[in-house]
């Protein structure tokens, strides 16, 4: 445990596995009191237990981010159960694989529903409480996760890129807002790499299916050799990462994209 975020208080949004739980797991084991938001509640239960086994402090709210009740209702659990809330990561998200040739309409509004809408509701509430006279009323952090997809061409993932070059200009004009309006609340996106968690691999698996690749492991040798590092990320490459943000070292660091992608993106 540290002490880099003692004192605050965080929101993680899809926050019951993957790099969700990756997140909340290193914002506890920084100091910050951590609300899992998920819609998973057996696994965020299960996720914050394991968090409190740690030493940290971790709870669960059950949260679809395209509800905006549902926004409000997590926030307040936020604040009545840690009493306050400053960090907000923008997490949640999913992705449909498709040629654009087969794009299909309802998968694509899927996407936009929780990757766009779900993280302009939680910027929009956030806001609202931590700005001066809301609930929390301190200012704090937004990070708000976006994909190396933003940056690259890859083939297959257009709706999903579309989706997260719109995270990044949502960051970029939320972070103007806030500073010219005097919020305290800093806005930041990171542009994670590919990681093999279960969305990673499900990924490698469509591109196969979409004809692309003739394995999985070939798809992911693909994605390697685009990577000046030469590997995938981890779970803990990104969560530093957010946790470096939310922290006081990032302290003049607002409406700025950090790639946290080996250098794929460059």
């Amino acid at each position: 445990m540290s002490s880099l975020l003692q004192g605050r208080t965080a929101l993680v949004t899809g926050g019951a596995r993957g790099l969700g739980a990756g997140m909340a797991q290193a914002l506890a084991a920084a100091g910050a009191a951590v609300m899992i938001g998920d819609i998973l509640e057996d696994t965020g239960r299960e996720t914050a237990r394991s968090i409190g086994a740690t030493g940290g402090r971790a709870a669960f709210v059950q949260l679809d981010v395209t509800d905006e009740a549902g926004w409000l209702a997590a926030i307040y659990a936020v604040h009545t159960t840690f009493g306050g809330f400053d960090i907000l990561i923008n997490n949640a998200g999913i992705e449909e694989t498709a040629l654009v040739s087969e794009l299909d309409a309802d998968a694509l509004r899927r996407m936009l529903d929780v990757n766009i809408v779900g993280t302009a509701l939680g910027l929009k509430h956030a806001f609202r409480a931590m700005r001066p006279g809301g609930v929390a009323g301190k200012g704090g952090a937004v990070v708000n996760v976006a994909s190396v997809a933003a940056t690259i061409a890859f083939p297959a993932i257009a709706g999903y890129s579309a989706t997260k070059s719109a995270v990044d200009r949502l960051t970029r004009v939320a972070a103007m807002e806030a500073g010219q309006l005097g919020y305290g609340v800093r806005v930041n996106c990171i542009y994670p790499g590919l990681v093999p968690t279960d969305m990673g691999m499900k990924l490698a698996a469509d591109v196969v299916t979409a004809g692309l690749f003739p394995t999985p492991e070939a798809a992911v040798g693909a994605i390697v050799a685009q990577t000046p590092l030469g590997r995938l990320g981890t779970v803990a490459d990104m969560a530093d990462a957010v946790v470096f943000l939310c922290s006081d070292a990032a302290r003049f660091i607002t409406g700025a994209g950090l790639p946290v992608d080996g250098g794929m993106g460059m």
